[in-house]
Formats: structure tokens, C-alpha cells, sequence
């Protein structure tokens, strides 16, 4: 901070003005805000008419060069420069995704019970969009956005159509050191077979719930949520219930290479754009024979679709459709500015077939 002052006062003699620059420089950390120094510079002029352009000019530069001497970093006593102070403590992060939507109340009222247990945790949403009772896609998004974060992270995951059922909660520790607060019906699935198992246990402990009014129905606000907030707030993920040794897996959909080409699935829609989001691996596609600029067609649900092989989407007109290769490393389909879903009629599950490239250019 910079306080730049300037004094007339009357000089002695003939009465000529005499001005004096003052350059203050205040320099506060964050662990010692009481602490302060200055340095100031004075410099006196005295001068025949304070009118004079020249002595103008004079005046601006011997405020600039005050201002630069000021900015010079307040030395130690060791003779070393001075380093701004790092933050020692970190916020609790709860990283949430749900298919709860957001037509009502159900995403609040989870969040308020994390900040009642946990008032200074950071909450992050994934998404509150998952297709309702998809956990396909619900284990989609977590593979897709955990990478992203630390281990230590929480995760709390409610796609859950078997609520209330005999289905267990359980919170997932993976080897990279992450917990995923989710039910076990195969959410975490795509997560575990990436980063490892370090274990699971089954949430039974009440004292990590709601309370013991636990409702059949919203798993959500009355187990996920305060579990979550407990983990990222410290609590010991081995008091939450015993070890679960085996865990609900999902059978992921892969593509199938064969002689003749790729046979796949349309997995997703890249919402809220409409492209299509394929399971087909951007390598497995490009050992076909492809590069960039060919025509290419592929079969969706045994009905033929052509189009160029690109690697971004202002690539072809506006309004044109383009086959690429998604930011995840998986074949899609997209409309310039359009969407492709809308266009062609295609809304997931479809079948995908993409033949390979024959010696003269064209699909086999």
C-alpha cells in the first residue's frame, strides 16, 4: 500500500515554497497484522514559481521514484527476501452427485444436513442431472470427475432405484485414497476397476446417521449426506460398520472389435449439446484405417449414417454433422451447433457399427 503525500509549507527568507514528497509503504501479513513498516523518502525542492512546467514534470518524477522505493520488499533480518504466508488449513470437501434433478427440495435439504454437521465444508456438485435410476451413467460421471480431485476426497453418490430395500450403504476407500459414500448397487463399480480396491464397509453405525428415524426412501438426506460430512470433517471411516469383502458390480458395455469392424453401443448424450457418446475406444477406431478428412459410416440400431471423420466440431459447416473423437478418448457423433440426437432421432440405448476401411477409401 502506498500513501504518497505532498506538504507545501511556507520556506524561510524570500518566501519561495518548499514541497516535500512523503512515500509511505505498509506491508501486513496474515500472522502478524499488528506488524508494519515504513519507509519514507523526503525530498525538499525549493523552487522560484510552483507554476513552472519544468519543476511540474520534476515534481511527478520524484513521486514516481519515491513510489518505486517503496516497493522494494522489507528485508529479514537474515538478509533474505520476504515469502507471503500459505494457509496451513485446508476446508472439508464433499464432492455430490444425485439424480435428484433440481424441480424440488431434495438437493438443499441434503446439502443443509452436511453444513449441520460440518459448517465450514465446501460442497461441489458433479451434477443433480443423472438420467433417473441410471447408475450406468451415475458411474459414468464418477469415473469421469474423480480423477480430477485429491485423494482424501469424499464423494457422495445417490442414484439409488433400490432404496429401502436390502441393499447395503457403504462407503468405498479406493487405493488412490479416495471414499465414495454411495449404495452399493454398482455406482463405484467403473471407479474401483480404474484405481483399485483398498476396502468398503457397510453403514450401520446410527451415530453417523440422521439420527434413528431413518426413512425408506430418502437415503440421501438420512445416511449418505451425514456419513459424507462426518469423513470430510475427519471422523474415522472405520467406525462406520463392519468390512464388506464383497461389493455389487456393474457389467460395464464394451466394444468388440472382429475382422470386420467395431461393433459398439451408444452409451450417453452429451447433454445439453445432443452428440452422442459412444463406447468405442478412439484407438480401437482409428486401427480401422481411418484419418482425419474420411467419409465414414457406421450403422446406429442397422441404419447408415454418413459422415466426415474430424477432429473438432467448426471443422464442418454449421449445421453438418461430424464423427470424432470425444475428450474422454471415446468415439462420438455431433451436429455443428446442432444437436445430433435431435436431428437423426437417436436417443440411447442404440447399437453403433462402424466397418472398416477398405483398400479404395469406402466401408466394407
Amino acid at each position: 500500500m502506498f500513501i504518497a503525500s505532498l506538504e507545501r509549507r511556507t520556506g524561510v527568507g524570500k518566501g519561495n515554497p518548499t514541497i516535500f514528497i512523503s512515500s509511505t509503504k505498509v506491508r501486513t501479513s496474515a500472522a502478524r497484522r499488528r506488524m508494519a513498516w515504513k519507509f519514507e523518502l523526503i525530498v525538499e525542492v525549493s523552487v522560484k514559481s510552483i507554476f513552472c512546467k519544468g519543476v511540474m514534470r520534476g515534481l511527478l518524477a520524484l513521486m514516481l521514484i519515491a513510489a518505486v522505493a517503496g516497493c522494494a520488499p522489507e528485508p529479514k533480518q537474515d538478509g533474505s527476501s520476504a515469502t507471503l504466508p500459505q494457509s496451513s488449513t485446508a476446508k472439508p470437501t464433499v464432492v455430490f452427485m444425485t439424480d435428484f434433478g433440481v424441480a424440488n427440495d431434495a438437493v438443499a435439504i441434503c446439502k443443509a444436513v452436511m453444513y449441520g454437521i460440518a459448517p465450514d465444508l465446501r460442497i461441489r456438485d458433479v451434477t443433480h442431472s443423472v438420467t433417473p435410476y441410471s447408475i450406468e451413467e451415475g458411474a459414468r460421471f464418477l469415473a469421469g470427475v474423480s480423477p480430477y480431485y485429491p485423494a482424501g476426497t469424499v464423494f457422495v453418490g445417490v442414484v439409488d432405484p433400490g432404496v429401502g430395500t436390502s441393499r447395503k450403504a457403504v462407503v468405498v476407500k479406493t487405493k488412490k485414497g479416495q471414499f465414495f459414500v454411495v449404495p452399493d448397487n454398482g455406482l463405484v463399480s467403473p471407479v474401483v476397476d480404474r484405481d483399485g480396491l483398498d476396502s468398503a464397509r457397510e453403514i450401520t453405525n446410527t451415530g453417523w446417521m440422521i439420527g434413528d428415524k431413518v426413512s425408506s426412501t430418502f437415503h440421501g438426506r438420512d445416511i449418505f449426506s451425514p456419513v459424507g460430512a462426518h469423513l470430510a470433517a475427519g471422523g474415522d471411516w472405520t467406525l462406520v460398520g463392519p468390512v464388506v469383502t464383497d461389493l455389487v458390480r456393474l457389467t460395464p458395455k464394451t466394444s468388440t472389435t472382429t475382422d470386420k469392424g467395431i461393433e459398439g453401443d451408444v452409451i450417453g448424450l452429451d447433454d445439453p449439446y445432443g452428440s452422442l457418446i459412444t463406447d468405442i475406444p478412439g484407438e480401437e477406431f482409428k486401427r480401422l484405417g481411418y484419418v482425419l478428412g474420411d467419409k465414414v459410416t457406421v450403422q446406429i440400431n442397422k441404419k447408415p449414417f454418413t459422415a466426415p471423420f474430424m477432429k473438432t466440431f467448426m471443422d464442418v459447416p454449421v449445421g453438418s454433422p461430424l464423427l470424432y473423437v470425444d475428450s474422454r478418448g471415446r468415439v462420438g457423433l455431433a451436429v455443428n451447433q446442432g444437436s445430433f440426437s435431435q436431428v437423426d432421432k437417436i436417443t440411447p440405448p442404440a447399437t453403433i457399427f462402424v466397418a472398416k476401411k477398405s483398400v479404395g477409401g469406402k466401408n466394407k
